[in-house]
This record gives C-alpha cells, structure tokens and sequence, in this order.
C-alpha cells in the first residue's frame, strides 16, 4: 500500500477543494475518491464517498471495523439520521444498509471491505 501524504484540512474547509478530488463512479447516484487502497482485495482502505440526493447502499455487512464522518449533508442507517459532524463507527459483524435522501460527502476508512448480503 502506497501512503501520499494528504492534507484533510482542505477538504473539510473548501468546496472547491473536493469538487477537485478524483471522483469516479462507485454505485449509482455515488462517487467515490480513494485515499488509498490495500495491494490486498482483503485489506484497508479509505475513501470520500459523494451520495446524490436518493442514493443508497442496499443492506451489507462488515467483516471489520468501518469510520463514517459526514462532511456535509445527511445519511441514515438503521441507527438514525447522521449529519456533518457525525462520526459514525460500525463493528465488525454489524449489518446495515444506508441512504441518503439530501445527499452527502462522507470520509469512509474501512479495515476490511464489506460484504453485501
């Protein structure tokens, strides 16, 4: 795994700093930016996800550990309505889908990639 260092303290502050990410098609109506993945399909990664308003990631588990922190927006799980700000951390062998009916940018650190169910 190839770690460049990264300055957060943009993306948080300035729009125009994360319009300038490397966004690409994750699921529909998302859009992903890695800041890095593992050499490992089994490994950590992170990454801005960009919901759209009404975008979804269908039901899914986590094999291990899972950071959410809302940078702007809103999303729900079956734990509530999460807003900027929110740091969200789901536990390995929890399940949960998400949606965001305004949209959001979120940073997402994952310790092992999830699995849909």
């Amino acid at each position: 795994m190839n770690l460049e260092p990264f300055s957060l303290t943009g993306v948080l502050t300035d729009k125009s700093a994360r319009d300038a990410l490397a966004w690409e098609p994750f699921r529909e109506g998302i859009d992903i930016s890695w800041v890095y993945r593992s050499d490992d399909a089994e490994g950590p990664s992170a990454a801005f996800l960009h919901y759209q308003p009404g975008a979804s990631v269908p039901a899914h588990e986590h094999p291990g550990f899972e950071h959410i922190l809302i940078l702007e927006g809103s999303q729900a799980d079956a734990n509530g309505l999460h807003g900027a700000g929110d740091l969200v951390i789901n536990t390995p062998g929890s399940r949960h889908g998400v949606e965001s009916p305004e949209g959001c940018i979120a940073l997402a650190i994952w310790q092992m990639p999830v699995r849909f169910v």
